[in-house]
């Protein structure tokens, strides 16, 4: 996959959400989270498999007012998951302990698991802690937003964030050493570290790169983005240029049958252009007030010159506020920036995780059960699309 990632003009961007993934399950690998994670495992496992304790627990929640909310049981591949099963504890934590202190259901359980005050604590220190890299995975498995230029400022702000602060618990230091050494060893080539802050300069959002960036560093991918957005304008001409010599041949061919046609009657045909002498008089004439002060026609801009034209009226515009889409702000904004824009969106389609296809293939999974083996492959295909594309806002 990496290979055949490598074939085109970008190299491989690895997975943000795998990697946050990684350097989470590093984190619940700390002795005292871990310990902390199998009570509650314990206390959920037997909730599901205890028809009496689920009931009991029911009428808790509406005595105590608390929502009618199920234990979650976390998943050894899912890292949030067991974010999603302490948090779920702690919010049903008064009906959980009063279930599990009501004789009912102490009949005839001998061996109850319960979490004192201490536990309970940690178990809060636990998800604040985790609460960053929770929101960060959320956020990049967006399907209808561009990714990409989130990995390099969420990663610096996480880098930010697993640093040790005045009053963390022991637990709370180790879990932020975890991720801070894990991450940090992610993403550090150059040509990862250059693709991402391209593809953030690009982001009306965070083109100021308001992360751990020098000076020298931000004129650095300013420059690159500027070299980049000129050679598209190279390429263009080059291309038209190849284009106009093709069709020079055929444009004399053509003339030629012409004038070896017989002469028809030209009364449908529209009139000719005013002779060269016409137009020189006009420039003559008109010349003064239609061009410059001193007469002459401003030369034409080099590509380098349009790119860095178009980069420093780029900066100067103010920033897109987060809750926009950048991809809404490059479509109103392409004729001002013409060389930027086709650059944003070689970068801004660049997905910066496998989410989206990975959800694919279950939702493929929930459409193809055993009772609707019989589907054909083409209903197959339009049930799947429909199903990922049945919310998408009309443009």
């Amino acid at each position: 996959m990496i290979v055949a990632a490598q074939v085109g003009k970008f190299p491989h961007v690895k997975c943000f959400a795998h990697t946050l993934n990684l350097a989470s399950q590093r984190a619940l690998k700390v002795a005292t989270l871990s310990r902390l994670l199998g009570r509650v495992r314990r206390i959920s496992t037997f909730f599901h498999r205890s028809t009496r304790a689920s009931h009991c627990l029911k009428e808790k929640q509406k005595c105590l007012g608390l929502k009618n909310h199920k234990l979650i049981t976390d998943v050894a591949t899912r890292w949030n998951s067991a974010y999603d099963m302490v948090e779920r504890f702690l919010e049903q934590q008064p009906a959980v302990c009063a279930t599990l202190l009501s004789p009912e259901v102490r009949r005839g359980e001998s061996d109850l698991c319960t979490l004192n005050e201490t536990d309970v604590s940690n178990a809060e220190d636990a998800v604040s802690a985790l609460k960053p890299m929770k929101d960060a995975t959320m956020l990049m498995s967006e399907e209808r937003n561009p990714t990409v230029s989130l990995i390099a400022p969420i990663n610096a702000q996480l880098l930010q964030s697993m640093t040790d602060t005045m009053g963390d618990t022991p637990m709370i230091h180790e879990i932020k050493n975890s991720i801070r050494t894990d991450l940090q060893k992610r993403y550090s080539s150059e040509a990862e570290k250059k693709i991402l802050h391209t593809a953030s300069a690009l982001d009306p959002r965070f083109k100021g790169l308001p992360f751990i960036l020098t000076d020298e560093e931000r004129l650095e991918i300013f420059k690159g983005v500027t070299e980049e957005a000129a050679s598209l304008e190279i390429t263009s001409d080059e291309s038209e240029r190849t284009q106009e010599d093709h069709q020079v041949p055929r444009r004399k061919q053509t003339l030629e049958e012409e004038d070896s046609s017989p002469i028809e009657d030209n009364h449908s045909e529209s009139p000719p252009s005013p002779p060269k002498k016409a137009r020189s008089l006009l420039v003559s004439l008109l010349g003064q007030s239609f061009t410059d002060t001193e007469g002459t026609i401003e030369p034409k801009k080099t590509p380098y010159a349009k790119a860095e034209e178009e980069m420093e009226n780029y900066c100067k515009a103010p920033p897109l506020p987060l809750t926009e889409d950048p991809l809404n702000w490059w479509r109103e904004h392409e004729v001002i920036f013409p060389l930027l824009s086709r650059l944003s969106k070689q970068y801004l389609c660049i997905p910066g995780t496998s989410v989206s296809a990975e959800q694919v293939f279950s939702t493929a999974g929930d459409v193809v059960t055993a009772k609707r083996s019989a589907l054909k492959p083409d209903h197959v295909d339009q049930l799947v699309f429909l199903q990922k594309n049945l919310h998408v806002p009309k443009c």
